[in-house]
Formats: C-alpha cells, sequence, structure tokens
C-alpha cells in the first residue's frame, strides 16, 4: 500500500511540475472570461492590460498576439511591464468584424542574466564566472535560434572572444543590441499562453453618432396628403444642417387593417386613418415590403443615396411582430401562438393591449430553424438595399440565442451594420444584450433628472462591466415616450435635456418635433397627445420658439472636440449647488478637456462655487486655466481653483467650456 500512495504521489508530483510557472491573470477587455466579446472601434488602438508574474527574481518576457477572423496568422506586439506585475500591449483594428488575441510570457533568461551581470558589476563584485555563464547562454541560445540569426551569433561569439579586458565582455554582454538579438532568437523557457478572448470591432458610428428619427409618412407638408420617401429628401439637407449622421425611420412596412387603430390609440379606425406602421404586414407584403402609399423601393433606394450625399446613413426599425393580415400567417400559421379556441394571440403589455399586433413564436416546432431563416434574410435584403443601422423593437422580449445568432451571422457577412437595442429593460438583460452583439442600447436616461442620480448614473457607464459591453445612446424621447419633465419644463426644459445628451455620451437621439419643443401630453401619461404613431402630423420646422440654432450647436461641438466622441471619460467635479451638474470629459491624453454646467431647473436661475480642476492637468490650486465658451466663442482666463457661476435658463440653461493650461 505504501509503494502505491509513493508512486501517486510521484505522478501527483510529475504533473505539478508540467504545471505553469507563469501567471497570467485579470487581463482587459473581457466579458465573463472570455464568453463574449468586448467592444472596440476600427483603427482605434486599444489596450490590453494583464497581471502576469511567476516565482523567483527571474524576469519576465510578454507579447500580445491578435488576429481577425478569418486570419490565419498572428499579429504579434511586445508588452511592456508597467509595474506591480502589471502589463499593457496595444492593437489597432483595420477594419470591423471579430478579432481574437491572446497572450504569452515566459522566462526572459537573457535580461535575467544581464540583470544580475550589471548589479554584480556595478557593485565591484568579481563576475569573472558570471562572464562565462554569459558566454554559454549566448552559445545555447543561438543553437536554437532561427537560420536567419545564425550569423549573427556567430560574429558576436567572435566579438566576445576578442574582448581583451572584462570590461570589453561586460560592455558586449550589457549592449542593448546584444539583449534585442538574444530576444530575436525566441528562447521561451516555461512559455504559457493566456485563454482566447475576442473583440468586437465596429466602426466609429457605433459610439459617435447624432440619431434623428421621423415618420416618413408625415412629411408631405399636408395633413391630408400621405407622405412618401421622395418628400423625406426634401428634409435631408435640414436635417444634414443639423448635424445628425443618422436618418431613423420607424417601420416602412405595408400596414395592416384587422383591428387597425384610429387616432390616440382608439380601437377603431376611420376610412382614410394610416393605422399603426408597428402592425406590419398586409396584402402588400410583409418586413421585406415597403408600405405602397411611401412610394416604390427604388424610391427608397434613391432616398439613401440621396442621404449618403449629405452625410446621413438611414437606420430602419427592426420589429419582429406581425398584423393579423400579415402574409406569414397564412403561409407559416405554425410560426404562431394560437389560443384553445382557434383565436390568435395578439400582443400585450398589461395594461396596454395591441390588437393590431400578432407575435411569431420563436420556439414553435415549425419555427426553428425556419422563422429564424427568413428573419435573417429580412434583415440581409435590407442590407441590400443600403439600411446599414438598425434600431431593434423589443429586444429583451425575443429570445437571447436568436439575437446572438443573427447578429453573428449579419455581421459575418456585413461587419459594418450596427444594431440598436430599444431595450427599457432591467440592467442585466440590457447589459447581455451588449455582450450578445448589440453595438447601442437604449437607456435609463430618459428617466434621470436630478443631479445625484444624474452624476451616478453617468459614472456607472464609465465603470466595468458596463465600459467593456454597452453603448448608451441617449435618446431625449422617442414616438413612445413624452417625458414628464418636458411636459413642464418648456424650452429651457428641453435645452437642458438636449446638453444632457450630447454631452453625456457619444450615441444621441431625438424624436422629430423634439426641435419644436412640442410636448403636448396625453392627461396623466408619458405619451404625445395625437400621436403620430396613429395619424399623420405636420410642423413648421421654423416656427418661433425653436431650438433648431442650438441642437445645430451642440451637434458641431461634439463633432469639434474628440473628448465627447464617447460617453467614457466622464468626471463629476464639485459645484455647490444641488441644481447644478458639473462634469468634465476629458481624452486620455488631456489634450482635449470640456467642462460642463448644466442648470437642471429650467424655471430659475442657480448660482454656485465650483471647482476648477487643476489636479487633473498637475497644477497646483493656484494656477490658471485658459477658458473657452464653446457657445457664444467667449475666451477669458481663470486664476484660482475657486470660481463662480450663475446659470439663468431663460437665457441658456447650460455651459460649454474647453480649458487647457495657460500657454
Amino acid at each position: 500500500m505504501q509503494s502505491i500512495r509513493h508512486a501517486e504521489a510521484l505522478g501527483s508530483a510529475s504533473r505539478a511540475a508540467a504545471s505553469a510557472r507563469i501567471a497570467i491573470e485579470a487581463v482587459q477587455p473581457q466579458i465573463e472570461n472570455g464568453r463574449f466579446a468586448a467592444k472596440c472601434l476600427e483603427h482605434a488602438a486599444q489596450a490590453v492590460k494583464a497581471v502576469i508574474f511567476t516565482d523567483g527574481h527571474d524576469q519576465l518576457a510578454a507579447s500580445l498576439l491578435w488576429r481577425a477572423q478569418g486570419e490565419q496568422q498572428w499579429h504579434r506586439e511586445p508588452m511592456r511591464a508597467l509595474g506591480n506585475d502589471q502589463w499593457q500591449g496595444w492593437l489597432v483594428p483595420q477594419r470591423c468584424g471579430l478579432i481574437e488575441f491572446i497572450i504569452e510570457s515566459w522566462q526572459d533568461i537573457y535580461a535575467s542574466y544581464q540583470y544580475e551581470l550589471k548589479k554584480k558589476y556595478a557593485a565591484g563584485v568579481s563576475v569573472v564566472l558570471e562572464l562565462q555563464e554569459g558566454e554559454q547562454l549566448v552559445r545555447s541560445i543561438g543553437a536554437e535560434a532561427p537560420a536567419v540569426l545564425a550569423e549573427r551569433f556567430v560574429e558576436l561569439l567572435a566579438r566576445l572572444a576578442d574582448c581583451q579586458s572584462a570590461d570589453q565582455r561586460v560592455a558586449l554582454l550589457l549592449d542593448p543590441t546584444t539583449g534585442d538579438l538574444l530576444r530575436r532568437a525566441e528562447h521561451r523557457p516555461h512559455l504559457v499562453r493566456s485563454a482566447v478572448y475576442r473583440l468586437d470591432v465596429d466602426r466609429q458610428l457605433a459610439q459617435f453618432a447624432s440619431w434623428y428619427e421621423l415618420f416618413p409618412r408625415s412629411e408631405s407638408g399636408d395633413e391630408q396628403r400621405h407622405g412618401t420617401f421622395r418628400d423625406v429628401q426634401r428634409r435631408l439637407p435640414d436635417i444634414a444642417a443639423m448635424g445628425f449622421d443618422v436618418l431613423y425611420f420607424p417601420p416602412i412596412h405595408p400596414i395592416g387593417r384587422t383591428h387597425r387603430k384610429g387616432p390616440n390609440n382608439s380601437l377603431k379606425a376611420a376610412e382614410g386613418d394610416p393605422g399603426s406602421p408597428y402592425a406590419i404586414g398586409a396584402e402588400d407584403g410583409g418586413h421585406d415590403a415597403v408600405h405602397p402609399e411611401l412610394g416604390s423601393m427604388e424610391d427608397f433606394r434613391e432616398l439613401v443615396a440621396a442621404a449618403r450625399q449629405h452625410g446621413l446613413e438611414v437606420a430602419l426599425d427592426f420589429a419582429i411582430q406581425c398584423s393579423p393580415d400579415h402574409p406569414w400567417l397564412k403561409a407559416h400559421p405554425g410560426w404562431f401562438s394560437w389560443r384553445p379556441d382557434g383565436s390568435i394571440r395578439h400582443a400585450e403589455n398589461p395594461p396596454k393591449k395591441y390588437e393590431d399586433i400578432v407575435n411569431v413564436d420563436f420556439y414553435a416546432e415549425a419555427a426553428v430553424p425556419d422563422l429564424w431563416m427568413a428573419l435573417l434574410e429580412v434583415v440581409l435584403g435590407w442590407v441590400e438595399q443600403g439600411v446599414t443601422l438598425f434600431r431593434v423593437d423589443n429586444p429583451h422580449t425575443k429570445p437571447l440565442p436568436f439575437w446572438e445568432w443573427l447578429i453573428a451571422e449579419t455581421r459575418h457577412l456585413h461587419p459594418q451594420v450596427i444594431f440598436l437595442a430599444e431595450a427599457f429593460t432591467r440592467p442585466a438583460m440590457m447589459a447581455r444584450l451588449g455582450k450578445l452583439g448589440f453595438a447601442q442600447s437604449y437607456t435609463y436616461f430618459t428617466w434621470r433628472n436630478n443631479k445625484q442620480e444624474l452624476a451616478e448614473y453617468f459614472t456607472e457607464l464609465n465603470q466595468s462591466p458596463w465600459r467593456e459591453c454597452y453603448r448608451p445612446n441617449f435618446f431625449v424621447n422617442t414616438p413612445d415616450i413624452n417625458p414628464y419633465f418636458l411636459q413642464r419644463s418648456g424650452r429651457p426644459g428641453f435645452l437642458i435635456r438636449a446638453a444632457l445628451a450630447t454631452m453625456g455620451s457619444g450615441l444621441w437621439g431625438m424624436y422629430s418635433g423634439f426641435e419644436l419643443c412640442e410636448a403636448a401630453p396625453v392627461p396623466g401619461k408619458e405619451e404625445y397627445l395625437d400621436s403620430e404613431k396613429y395619424q399623420l402630423r405636420v410642423r413648421d420646422y421654423h416656427a418661433p420658439g425653436n431650438i433648431v440654432g442650438e441642437i445645430s450647436r451642440l451637434n458641431q461641438i461634439r463633432r469639434d472636440n474628440p473628448a465627447l466622441h464617447s460617453h467614457l471619460g466622464f468626471q463629476a467635479y464639485s459645484a455647490w449647488n444641488d441644481n447644478i451638474l458639473y462634469f468634465g470629459k476629458r481624452t486620455a491624453e488631456r489634450d482635449n478637456f470640456i467642462l460642463v454646467a448644466i442648470n437642471l431647473d429650467p424655471h430659475n436661475a442657480h448660482e454656485a462655487s465650483f471647482e476648477l480642476p487643476l489636479w487633473e492637468f498637475g497644477l497646483p490650486d493656484d494656477a490658471a486655466l485658459e477658458g473657452e465658451d464653446l457657445m457664444n466663442g467667449h475666451r477669458w482666463t481663470w486664476h484660482g481653483k475657486v470660481q463662480w457661476m450663475r446659470i439663468e435658463p431663460w437665457h441658456l440653461p447650460f455651459g460649454i467650456w474647453r480649458v487647457r493650461p495657460v500657454r
């Protein structure tokens, strides 16, 4: 029995000896140990960090290896030791799509030798044996080096033999070119590799964009005439002039007639009522067709092309729901849920009921994989028509595996495509949708109004795990949401929310009518009276009191300042008034630094002493900063850490200042 235990112990010891001596831990960026891909941007340098250490005092080396989807060869970049076992490397993705990366580390035998030799030589200790060890080390590593380096090693050994003194041999063995040659020999004892991690590379538009939403059917200028795609073309110059990048349409598909809703969501529609565009599908087609009154598919393609000429990309609503008249109900009844009495289950979100909408059953026996493939074909079909962005309606009510599959399949073929999740739900679900591949998401921003909750929310979005998986799109309003704050705040309130959205995130959006400060509600609800979801609306976009000029200026400020190209880089600063939110946005290098102060009270002026963040520039409390008001161009110099502000909402409820040290 004792001999058996001894043998088992020997085997256990052998396995332990074969285990890695080097630890690679805390790799960033990563999500759930590599289960999901962290987000990054095309052509933007991405830092990769890790904690790497080993037993003893030997020096380590590390490399970052990465390759894009479909590549066979790894790119290799050295990692740099930052101290305290922290290491960092960089990669720069050259195209959209998936990237996988790993970290390698090994004992750098020659660097360890150089460190010991240098220390002993400087201390005046005899290094006769160390010089012999150095020559042996060069000889042994050179024997295993790639053939292209063989001649260099022969030359190095010859130079060592020619040295006339110990000092010369020390100098040669410590020479940086010698160390470089030994590193190139790829002698990597105790080499260990990390797990494989992934990055999801998006276009810049996935992180920095301004979205403008409109209903094409309301763009005729006449409430008695249904608007068309050609009518929308006439609005393109004005939308582009306001500084928007994305033109987003609610569903543009044929609208069903069964249970069609009337004005203000009434249960009965009169003759001529257009119905809700979310009741998708009629005899004219389903998700792959356009509503006939909007025009033809050729008209849509012309609109997409015209939008691009104005610097706008078209986003389309992807709403997976059907009118009872949708062609799929006849062709594929097995894709839907049917009740015991033979009726079809309509959509509900208690207490709301949507009698004009029925939902598909993703896991019905007939639906897998046919329904899934049909939905993928819908998305790919619109990509072929020029659509590059999809705002997905209520993705949290559809299966998570479906989204992971559909987005991966779409972006494998078209990596430039961007998906926005319209998910107002629990935080864990919102984060999970980002992990599955949604590049952007709607947020709780709409319901964050006071100083504390805004500062906490903006800060939270800058921290892990949100920063790795979630890009917030701060929509100030939607056709479904007429926020209570806007209902009672007048023009200053719209400017407050516009400033918060444009300065708080690289992504923001507004639904048409916001620039006119439209806020008439259904009494007691966060809904618009005479909602455009159920009727045509005509607007005078130049009406008195509009905030078109301010929105245009905010978008221009965003474009001009890299610190505002992301929600990252946010830092709340001290302003001693609970009605004034005061924060900074800055680039990592501090070469672009923006300060923002917003009076959150739309009805009253407020004053506050506040701190200039001189410490961010390494300056003492009595130093100075140059300031520039980016809304009006005024310039000045601030002296000292504590300053004073007064913000009057009837004039402009916010200030945006670019600051830098005095030169």
